[in-house]
């Protein structure tokens, strides 16, 4: 039976020592809750840290005894580890630069050293485990090398990976020197999965621009393998924060916030000590609320928890300080006898505690710098079981692409955040009631299980996809079969495209010359009397003619507008005109003036725009931007636009590959007919080839050839097979 393994930096359960022995709870957290159905299930297992030193053998075995009996497996790690791959790398180089705090970030590579041993650490864990079949789950950002080294292990396996912090835009990912070893590791997945389109977004570009892999749209080819990276906005257990309140110990502290609040509106900031969380301007927005709405003293409180976390950086002490200054800066300034307007409180709290808090706050104030979901606005909506109360909302933390109805602010203008907390407190009740509804009916649907459902039927389809392609691809057995076909051939016609096909792609369009691996490969094929190949490519015909011209080939120039046998002259189609040429140039030397990089190939019944040479991502909007205006230019002009490989081709719409192939076909009988080629306009020769062609695309995007094979390097290997 196949199994799912769940990796994560920490296993769902607390592991505490007293007097010597080792104590195990399990976690609250929100992950354990959703993926607990996964890994409680059968075989299934949980793969991580348990929390804290253990040195002791035996002691290592005692808890690995109690955790199997929960499905749980530990990878334990030494202080050392957890002080620089954990505090360090994860936390002190990766956190600040993923939620744009980057003049935070320490670039250690003892850290990097660390991290990668760690990883290593955790793949051999999973390597003890997994086997054919398994499906294995990937969390967060202290393992983001650890997709890839499974897949060297395991290349078969189904990985899934998730992120739940934000990912960053390319110019700050740019700045980690390891920045292509991450995204490697992260590519060894099949799935990856972010909170938000931004986040999945950001993410393709940074591959695209940092390594040599293409994205059609949010697939991500990697050596054959279709990797996809799309969001999965990850929700609460929605039905435990609606019900809480039924709980006796919930009813007993909401009775104790009634009679301590009577008649008092209290706004509700709950939050771990993070510079990323905006506790510093919340206060800022607040005291500038009382400054400004004196009406509302000894009539609102602030009721405020921070979480304590990693208090012993410089960082965390500076914020926590700054922090007390500030509540007790407001505090002095604006109490009375009997109010104090912030009541804070560095500490945490039983969620029976939250519970009853979310229950009684008039208004949820998050607003985070940059969160990857932040589930406490989830929380608070869905413990408003009577449809009332307002969400205040960054529109940095992930959620607010999904809680629209809330108050969405940014949370670096303090003014709009004071301006917020006004309208949230002079909101009528069906205001509210219309919003909250809207919210909870959001968060009831998108919750934790549907999350995890969606990720793991989304990866099932993944593997789907992948095992599409795989049949698709030449392999060596079907390579063997094409052999067989070819010697028994009496008669083969072989069609060849030559740049991508049989030369890679070159940045200078003049340097992509045959080499002499290539002239001795078109000799050998060329020497078999059964063969006739042909040369059908979307150069010049001069640079054929000066390339190739000595061989005994046929050549069929700029997309079949020049066709030459063997021996004789160049024949062009009879009845072209370039008297279009003249307006059409004019438009794409505009854009050549506008697209530093850029330039303009001049065919005989063709015109081509190059953008091999501009900066990536300028050259693609441009691309865009022309193939529209070129097609508005060219509707009624018998002109055909064609975006290729950095290029974009206006020609004649008679000048067509398929047309030239049938023609230079017409009349003649072959046993083996064969095409290559690698772009938009070989795929006329796929489809216009009879069903029985062997037809081969470089490359794996979708096509209408029989098989695929991955670069040139593999087109002239298969081709030394035959000959």
């Amino acid at each position: 039976m196949s199994k799912t393994i769940i990796v994560s930096n920490r296993l769902p359960v607390r592991t505490t020592e007293k007097d010597g022995e080792y104590v195990l709870a399990p976690s609250e957290g929100g992950l354990a809750t959703g993926l607990g159905s996964i890994y409680r299930d059968g075989h299934n297992v949980w793969i991580g840290w348990p929390g804290l030193e253990v040195t002791e053998q035996k002691d290592q075995d005692r808890i690995q005894r109690e955790l199997a009996t929960m499905n749980l497996k530990p990878v334990y790690l030494t202080q050392d580890e957890i002080n620089n791959y954990y505090e360090g790398f994860s936390n002190e180089t990766l956190w600040p630069v993923f939620h744009y705090m980057a003049t935070y970030a320490r670039y250690e590579q003892s850290y990097w050293d660390c991290y990668y041993r760690v990883n290593e650490k955790f793949r051999d864990v999973i390597l003890e485990t997994a086997e054919p079949g398994d499906i294995i789950w990937i969390h967060d950002y202290q393992l983001l090398l650890l997709p890839g080294m499974i897949r060297t292990a395991l290349p078969d396996i189904s990985i899934g990976f998730f992120l739940h912090i934000p990912f960053p835009s390319f110019e700050l990912f740019r700045l980690l020197p390891w920045r292509a070893e991450l995204l490697d590791g992260m590519l060894g997945a099949d799935l990856l999965g972010f909170h938000t389109f931004d986040d999945s977004r950001h993410f393709i570009n940074a591959v695209t621009r940092l390594l040599p892999i293409n994205a059609s749209s949010n697939v991500l080819m990697v050596n054959d393998r279709a990797v996809i990276a799309e969001p999965f906005p990850m929700g609460i257990d929605y039905e435990r924060y609606g019900s809480m309140v039924s709980n006796p110990d919930v009813k007993d502290q909401l009775k104790q916030l009634k009679d301590n609040f009577n008649d008092i509106k209290m706004i509700l900031s709950i939050d771990r000590l993070d510079y990323s969380k905006g506790i510093l301007q919340r206060l800022q927005a607040y005291e500038l609320f009382l400054q400004l709405h004196p009406e509302y003293t000894e009539k609102i409180v602030l009721y405020m928890i921070v979480v304590p976390s990693r208090d012993n950086v410089p960082q965390y002490i500076y914020l926590r300080d700054e922090i007390d200054k500030l509540v007790g800066g407001i505090n002095a300034r604006f109490r009375t006898i009997n109010w104090h307007p912030v009541h804070y409180f560095y500490r945490s709290f039983p969620i029976e505690t939250l519970s009853a808090l979310y229950h009684f706050a008039d208004i949820g104030l998050v607003t985070p710098m940059r969160d990857g979901m932040n589930l406490v606005s989830k929380e608070y909506v869905a413990s408003r079981t009577n449809n009332d109360g307002v969400l205040i909302l960054s529109e940095m933390a992930g959620a607010s692409r999904e809680l629209i109805d809330s108050l969405i602010v940014n949370p670096n203008n303090i003014g709009a955040i004071t301006r917020a907390i006004e309208e949230a407190l002079v909101m009528p009740k069906p205001e509210q009631y219309r919003r909250m509804k809207q919210m909870r009916q959001v968060v009831a649907k998108f919750n934790i299980a549907h999350w995890v459902k969606l990720f793991m039927t989304r990866l099932q389809e993944v593997k789907q996809i992948q095992q599409s392609m795989l049949a698709r691809r030449l392999s060596p057995d079907m390579q063997h079969q094409v052999q067989q076909h070819y010697r028994k051939a009496e008669k083969r016609a072989i069609f060849l495209d030559y740049d991508g096909t049989l030369v890679g792609f070159n940045v200078n369009i003049d340097l992509a010359s045959p080499d002499q691996e290539l002239y001795k490969l078109l000799q050998q094929l060329t020497a078999d009397p059964r063969n006739e190949v042909i040369m059908i490519s979307g150069r010049k015909h001069e640079t054929l003619s000066e390339w190739l011209g000595n061989m005994n080939m046929d050549l069929i120039a700029e997309h079949g507008a020049w066709t030459k046998k063997q021996g004789a002259r160049w024949k062009k189609i009879p009845g072209l005109t370039d008297q279009w040429k003249q307006d059409i140039y004019s438009t794409l030397d505009t854009y050549t003036d506008r697209t530093p990089g850029a330039f303009i190939e001049e065919k005989s019944y063709s015109l081509v725009w190059h953008y091999r040479k501009v900066e990536e991502g300028l050259g693609e909007l441009r691309a865009n931007e022309l193939t529209n205006t070129l097609r508005y230019y060219t509707n009624d002009k018998g002109l055909q636009v064609l975006p290729g490989d950095k290029v974009i081709e206006v020609k004649n719409v008679e000048i067509n590959k398929g047309r030239a192939a049938i023609n230079w076909l017409q009349d003649r009988h072959y046993d083996f007919v064969m095409a290559i080629g690698d772009d938009h306009t070989d795929e006329d020769i796929f489809k216009a080839l009879p069903e029985e062609t062997i037809s081969i695309k470089v490359g794996s995007q979708v096509s209408a050839a029989r098989y695929y094979l991955r670069n040139f390097h593999e087109v002239r290997q298969f081709l030394a097979t035959l000959v």
